[in-house]
């Protein structure tokens, strides 16, 4: 037996969104936790994401007058979840738990000073089910001073949007060439940025700011962070998960924990044996998880008898690859290509296939379920001159001047007439022509027969909000035409280890297994197969970590 070199009252493996919250939680309860983080950053996934919970009947909603309830967000999860097989992860107990407990954490987060509020219009997925909202019911945190952390600023997870704004600002910039009030917002922008210049600051916004301000909390609570330390181990003696071993600097240590340990420690989206098994048809090429995310830890509790369950299920985010983009990073998605007007995605036969809008999550499950029967993967998405003028691509803004390499390599192909843009993507040109025209057809009379594109709120507010025509639809019938390749990428994987309504880690009989907890994507999602708005990942990962901290700190008191 390894002998002990230290022992903590919890141990917490991760330091994503739910990790970070149950150091919180049981820090603040005067607890000793030591959290074991296996990268130099503090953050998680949840760090360098859009940092969006999705948290029914929240505190907001009440404030500002928009009828939410118990009921109606249950009605809402139940009647998407119910259209799938059953799945352990996503049972109603858990689901109704979810929803009970989600409110609460937020209102225990704000009371430590985390400065939330919610998204004032960002529909549900599903807006049109019974209980959705066509508001949403998405939390974020307000930008972040970073320069706050101290020396810990250089410990924390790069962003993707580190400046003075919010996100639902972000989105609006973009339109600075037709909008008055873009043009607005960015001349505030630009004063927001010289301000915090002449005052030392630098902000975040997004999940750096969400993850920003937990790791604040955490560490004024007490929590002991650490990086660069893996766990290999976990330690089970009679039945029970006693500690962990992790490693540092080359020496392995064995920490116990008297009231156990929860592993946040992210999905296995960069592993590419497990990716084969689980996922067949997918690739961590086009993952904008964590390098990290290698599923070590899933592994290891499965080792010791925990229930895996919805591990074919990822959390999707088609993409495009520009030259350039590599494994690891965050890859450019295309949900704000094809849900825009004048622009369409079509099978390598170049047939339409789906609804472009919608749930990021549903748009991948099609692709590769259409891949089954007719060649989709990769997608091509197809637009037009008006689109490549009215809205961003690939990270670059509104404009027909893209990058030569682009061209060159043939990420972007570009075409006189439809035929010809079909030859360079190997489809039969009448067929592509035909696609196009029957679009068109809809666009002019606003109405998406085949497959309804534009009736949801979501899908609404993916499009243009300033298009005279419709937001969603759009003609496609100004030269030159273009075609960029498509591909079914996540965020991360939405399977893995099977807890119950307190966060415990379960065998595949049932039992559970003593002093273990698991959140986030380490887990089999509450939400199963479905994905009900904006945030239903780390919304969960956070909700999760706060029941196992609630859970840890009553069954030590009695």
């Amino acid at each position: 037996m390894q002998t002990v070199d230290e022992s903590a009252d919890f141990i917490i493996v991760g330091s994503g969104g739910g990790a970070l919250c149950a150091a919180l939680y049981l820090a603040s309860h005067n607890k000793k936790v030591v959290v074991l983080e296996k990268s130099a950053y503090v953050g998680g996934t949840t760090a360098r994401s859009g940092g969006v919970m999705w948290i029914p009947n929240n505190c907001f909603l009440k404030r500002d007058g928009i009828p939410d309830s118990f009921e109606k967000a249950a009605q809402y999860l139940d009647n998407l979840c119910d259209e799938f097989e059953p799945v352990p992860g996503a049972s109603q107990i858990r689901r109704h738990t979810y929803i009970r407990q989600a409110p609460e954490m937020i209102e225990y987060l704000l009371a430590q000073g985390i400065a939330l509020d919610r998204a004032k219009h960002w529909p549900d997925y599903y807006d049109e089910r019974p209980g959705g909202l066509s508001c949403g019911r998405s939390v974020v945190a307000a930008p972040f001073n970073i320069n706050s952390l101290g020396e810990w600023k250089k410990r924390m997870r790069p962003g993707f949007l580190e400046m003075p704004v919010s996100l639902e600002e972000a989105l609006i910039l973009p339109y600075f060439k037709r909008s008055p009030a873009s043009r607005k917002l960015m001349l505030k922008v630009v004063w927001r940025v010289a301000l915090a210049l002449l005052s030392g600051k630098r902000y975040a916004s997004a999940g750096k700011a969400l993850q920003g301000r937990m790791l604040q909390a955490a560490l004024a609570a007490g929590a002991d962070i650490r990086l660069e330390s893996p766990v290999s181990k976990l330690v089970v003696e009679d039945g029970q998960v006693k500690g962990v071993v992790t490693e540092n600097g080359g020496k392995e240590r064995r920490i116990n924990a008297t009231l156990g340990v929860l592993v946040g420690a992210g999905g296995f989206a960069h592993n590419k044996q497990m990716r084969e098994q689980y996922q067949p048809g997918t690739s961590p090429r086009w993952s904008s998880a964590l390098p990290e995310d290698s599923g070590e830890m899933i592994q290891e509790m499965a080792r010791h008898g925990a229930a895996l369950a919805q591990m074919n299920e990822m959390v999707g985010n088609q993409c495009v690859l520009p030259p350039g983009s590599s494994e690891g990073e965050i890859q450019f998605g295309a949900q704000a290509i094809t849900a825009k007007p004048h622009a369409i995605l079509v099978d390598q036969t170049g047939q339409r296939y789906m609804n472009e809008g919608g749930s990021y999550m549903a748009y991948c499950k099609a692709m590769l379920a259409h891949n089954q029967t007719t060649p989709a993967v990769p997608s091509w998405a197809i637009f037009d001159s008006q689109f490549m003028a009215k809205y961003m691509l690939a990270g670059t803004m509104p404009g027909k001047k893209k990058p030569a390499d682009w061209f060159e390599s043939g990420f972007l192909k570009q075409a006189d007439s439809l035929a010809e843009l079909a030859g360079l993507i190997n489809v039969e040109p009448a067929a592509l022509t035909s696609t196009v025209k029957r679009f068109n057809g809809f666009a002019q009379t606003g109405k998406d027969e085949d497959f309804q594109r534009g009736e949801r709120a979501y899908d609404k507010w993916l499009g243009d909000a300033l298009s005279a025509e419709s937001p969603s639809l759009g003609e496609i019938n100004r030269a030159p035409f273009y075609a960029v390749a498509v591909y079914p990428g996540d965020v991360g994987t939405y399977g893995g280890v099977v807890t119950d309504e307190y966060a415990r880690v379960l065998t595949e009989s049932g039992a559970v297994i003593k002093g273990l907890y698991a959140t986030g994507v380490s887990t089999a999602s509450v939400m199963g197969g479905a994905y009900p708005g904006a945030g239903a990942s780390v919304g969960p990962s956070f909700t999760w970590g706060y029941v196992a901290a609630k859970h840890v700190l009553s069954s030590s008191a009695e």
